[in-house]
């Protein structure tokens, strides 16, 4: 009898903290892309055809707690060309005082608005200059490296936040990084103000990089225009941008873009790129990009020009066929 009074106490005791125990919910998603791109350059070692694939699966963990926390694990693994790594990791706090992120995650440089943002599937001009920018995007401070990310409670439209990276070292670089953004609504129009400012401490010179860009989406047409700066030694370099995409009707969406790059420090120095493309949505989850982009680089004159650098100009075209899970 006491032996089975034991196992009843034992077994109702496993079941009030099975009963009580918080579940996480949990969510698995995917993507994979398959991309056919043709490029035509002035140096003929890039000119020809390539495949190219690239896949990711995310998990995702939440678990809200009693007193009212939201804390949340998430894992995402990457394969490009065949390499397979940890793309993202990290946890997160979430409540009425915002959202903190710990570990290797974006940071808030997400806030900034960069004209390539409404192009899926922007120009991979590879030119050979380790300068010049690309992109009117920050420069540092936003990829996957380990950080600490407080996000503010959206209010009323408007939410921003800063994220750290630490270096580790005496001698190291630390990488501090603010970030905003607005979204109001303006006669049926929507309008977001966003913009990033990162510094990269050095010893010497630190590396300075902002973003500004103002999203208008009116209906089925979005319009984005950004301007982005980079200064660090030997380089001062500011860079515009803008694009619009147009949905119509039978599922495909159009884009195009053009960006402009110059270093006031490297007289010459200019990177300039345009790009069309068309989005087709085959079925839930499945879509088709016809990409086509035009690029021109032009090597500055001054001696602190990367000495690697390469003027180049050319065309490439693409074709991705993209599928989510």
């Amino acid at each position: 009898m006491r032996k089975l009074l034991l196992n009843s106490t034992a077994i109702a005791t496993v079941a009030a903290l099975t009963a009580s125990a918080a579940v996480a919910d949990v969510s698995i998603s995917a993507a994979s892309e398959f991309k056919y791109k043709s490029r035509s350059s002035a140096i003929a070692s890039y000119d020809g055809t390539t495949y190219a694939n690239t896949s990711e699966i995310a998990f995702k963990f939440s678990n809200k707690t009693d007193s009212g926390l939201t804390v949340g694990y998430v894992a995402e693994m990457i394969s490009d060309g065949g390499a397979i790594a940890i793309d993202e990791s990290s946890i997160s706090i979430a409540g009425g005082f915002g959202k903190v992120v710990l570990g290797n995650n974006d940071g808030v440089g997400e806030y900034g608005i960069a004209a390539v943002d409404l192009i899926a599937e922007e120009s991979s001009s590879n030119v050979l200059s380790s300068t010049i920018q690309t992109n009117s995007d920050i420069s540092q401070g936003n990829a996957d490296a380990t950080k600490i990310a407080y996000h503010l409670p959206a209010m009323g439209g408007f939410t921003g936040g800063m994220s750290h990276t630490d270096s580790g070292q005496t001698s190291g670089t630390d990488t501090t990084t603010y970030g905003a953004s607005y979204t109001m609504d303006a006669g049926g129009n929507t309008i977001t103000i966003g913009g990033a400012s990162t510094t990269t401490e050095a010893s010497t010179t630190d590396t300075d990089s902002q973003n500004l860009g103002i999203k208008i989406v009116t209906g089925n047409l979005s319009v984005i225009v950004s301007n982005g700066t980079l200064q660090k030694v030997d380089e001062d370099i500011s860079t515009s941008g803008i694009s619009a995409s147009y949905k119509l009707a039978n599922g495909i969406t159009l884009g195009a873009y053009t960006v402009s790059s110059d270093d006031n420090l490297d007289a010459g120095e200019k990177y300039d790129a345009s790009g069309i493309e068309a989005q087709y949505t085959i079925a839930a989850g499945l879509t088709a990009v016809v990409n086509m982009n035009s690029y021109n680089y032009k090597v500055g004159t001054n001696a602190d020009t990367d000495m690697s650098s390469v003027s180049d100009d050319g065309l490439s075209t693409s074709l991705t066929i993209k599928a989510a899970f």
